[in-house]
């Protein structure tokens, strides 16, 4: 089987491909670093769907998230943003954790799997 890698750089991936299955790299916020965990969320989630559009694939084919907070005390904050963004019906199965991000301006790091 064939692997194709979309936004490859020196050190990762945005998303590999391997079949029929899209491995996507955490992804943070690039416009919102440094803003509201809502912003950040709806930055993030943005960029997932364009990457998963690059893949040939889409958000109702997600498999799996998982979320990545700088302070689970913002769950309730990521989650609005989340539950407008998900489609009902197509929802993944999903861990959210508490964890040190790379930057202390990321407060919100989600990485996914989707089929293709």
């Amino acid at each position: 089987m064939s692997i194709e890698r979309i936004g490859c750089g020196p050190r990762m991936s945005d998303a590999v491909v391997h079949g029929n299955t899209v491995y996507l790299a955490g992804h943070v916020a690039d416009a919102a670093k440094g803003k509201s965990v809502t912003e950040q969320t709806r930055d993030i989630l943005a960029q997932i769907d364009e990457t998963l559009e690059q893949a040939g694939t889409d958000k109702t084919k997600i498999l799996s998230a998982t979320i990545y907070l700088a302070d689970i005390k913002t769950f309730a904050e990521m989650n609005a943003v989340w539950d407008s963004w998900v489609s009902k019906g197509a929802t993944p199965a999903r861990a959210t954790v508490e964890a040190k991000l790379a930057a202390p301006d990321y407060t919100v790091e989600i990485v996914m799997v989707a089929a293709r």
